[in-house]
């Protein structure tokens, strides 16, 4: 999604932001289906989120939950299911030109699962509420969707046959 419009955008000036804010964001019939193109799923049934907006160095905190029902065609049975996800987070975003940005790596990358995540850099002076709601929910579905109590049965049919087996067919007698 990174690099491309904003399929729910909610855009908050960074200095109202940096002030504090708290927002309740629900998303009606028409961001819902922008949502659910965007993330390739059948449909997003409700998505709705609280969000607050904090100062943090020269950037923000942008710290929210969020709840959702999307549907999703099962990998196995190819029916459609809905399923009900929710979830809590909190990412830190500083301006264009930040002396808290990240640096860009040079060279080997260390990486320490246990270090907090890296501000992200904004393109403006701008923030995107909804795309952090999307972003995290985006995380969450299940790029491998099975209805619950589907199980895969292997279907009755002939036997792969084995390499082995074409070169018995071209043996001499």
């Amino acid at each position: 999604m990174s690099g491309e419009a904003s399929p729910w955008p909610h855009i908050v000036a960074l200095g109202d932001a940096r002030r504090g804010a708290s927002m309740h964001l629900v998303a009606d019939d028409s961001a819902r289906a922008a949502i659910a193109k965007a993330l390739d799923i059948e449909s997003l049934e409700a998505l709705e989120a609280d969000v607050q907006l904090s100062e943090w160095l020269d950037g923000v905190e942008i710290a929210g939950a969020w709840r959702a029902r999307i549907v999703q065609i099962c990998g196995v049975s190819l029916d459609p299911f809905e399923t009900a996800l929710n979830g809590r987070f909190s990412v830190r975003a500083v301006p264009p030109g930040s002396p808290n940005a990240p640096a860009d790596p040079v060279g080997e990358i260390a990486i320490d699962e246990e270090a907090e995540d890296p501000p992200d850099l904004l393109e403006s002076e701008n923030l995107d509420v909804g795309f952090y709601v999307v972003e995290q929910l985006a995380l969450e579905i299940d790029p491998f969707p099975r209805k619950p109590d589907v199980e895969f049965e292997q279907p009755e049919g002939p036997t792969p046959s084995s390499p082995f087996d074409v070169l018995r067919g071209l043996k001499r007698d």
